[in-house]
């Protein structure tokens, strides 16, 4: 990219953090004194803003102001460089977990929030109680990767690996495991192991976080020249259990999740009748936070967390 220093030159960083008070505010007196001056020169400072992005920006409202649509736009990447200016002059060492006070807007799918939350709750309300983590559940990879770019999220756990992100979308992967079956022996009327003939012929319920009713399990079947039916097909882990315990049908997910619901609930497990791939859990961040002292250190606690998982129990699924 070629930067146009006369340009970049007339640019006042104070204009863009009186933008965000104004926006965050919706009032010319109360962003004047979020940002420490006098009204007057915060109607200066938005007269500049006005002739900078040539829009009015805020229009006067019974309450205060109202954002046009240019700054409903701008809102976005303004906040994003903002957070970026800081993370990039921040100082690092003044990141004390066991002081600091943060919250981390982290977008994952509900069988990782099942499967990893719980032992990174625990060790923050340990070694960090300031730290809150905010959980969003994300849909397909290219909205991820999309949350990342737009600064939605500060980092992600996705499912697989993620070949569409670009140099700056940085991925480590963290647990790497296998599938199980599970299904109601009761209803279904088959113990484990459960063979090929009724892998193919009992319906299934397919968890997916994109669009369609393929998954991997069919790219294996079909090397098998098989299909299956698939009877229901969702994005949330956390309903299928419940789904296989009150219906006569078959699901396929990761191992350690299928132990886990098994056990509450009563079902039955079995290796599937046909090869799978392994699958894998990612975290994913922007490389703008790749230096950031909070996100460094949360990103490592997460390292160091999946680590132990597979010293101490194996393969987590």
């Amino acid at each position: 990219m070629v930067i146009d220093y006369t340009n970049l030159a007339r640019i006042d960083l104070n204009l863009l953090v009186a933008f965000d008070a104004l926006f965050t505010e919706r009032s010319v007196t109360r962003a004047a004194a979020r940002i420490g001056i006098r009204q007057s020169a915060m109607s200066h400072t938005l007269a500049r803003l006005r002739t900078l992005f040539r829009d009015e920006l805020f229009t006067r409202a019974p309450d205060g102001i109202r954002p046009t649509p240019r700054a409903l736009a701008l809102m976005e990447p303004v906040q994003a460089m903002l957070g970026q200016i800081l993370a990039l002059t921040a100082d690092p060492a003044a990141f004390v977990p066991e002081t600091a006070e943060k919250s981390f807007r982290i977008g994952l799918p509900d069988s990782v929030e099942v499967l990893l939350m719980p032992k990174l709750l625990a060790h923050l309300q340990r070694h960090a109680p300031g730290i809150r983590l905010r959980l969003q559940v994300t849909g397909d990879a290219t909205q991820l990767l999309d949350d990342l770019d737009a600064d939605r999220i500060d980092m992600a756990f996705g499912i697989g690996a993620f070949p569409q992100g670009r140099d700056h979308h940085k991925q480590r992967s963290l647990l790497v495991g296998d599938f199980l079956c599970m299904f109601n022996s009761d209803l279904v009327g088959i113990q484990p192991p459960i063979s090929t003939e009724d892998y193919v012929r009992l319906p299934h319920v397919l968890t997916s976080l994109r669009q369609g009713e393929r998954g991997i399990v069919d790219d294996a079947l079909e090397k098998l020249g098989l299909t299956r039916t698939i009877a229901l097909v969702t994005p949330r882990f956390l309903a299928v259990p419940f789904l296989v315990r009150g219906a006569p049908v078959i699901t396929t997910m990761h191992a350690e999740l299928a132990r886990l619901f098994a056990t509450a609930l009563a079902l039955s497990l079995s290796p599937p009748p046909v090869k799978l791939p392994q699958i894998s859990i990612s975290l994913l961040w922007h490389a703008s936070y790749d230096h950031d002292p909070a996100h460094l250190w949360l990103r490592q606690t997460v390292f160091r967390l999946a680590a132990k998982l597979e010293a101490k129990e194996g393969l987590l699924f």
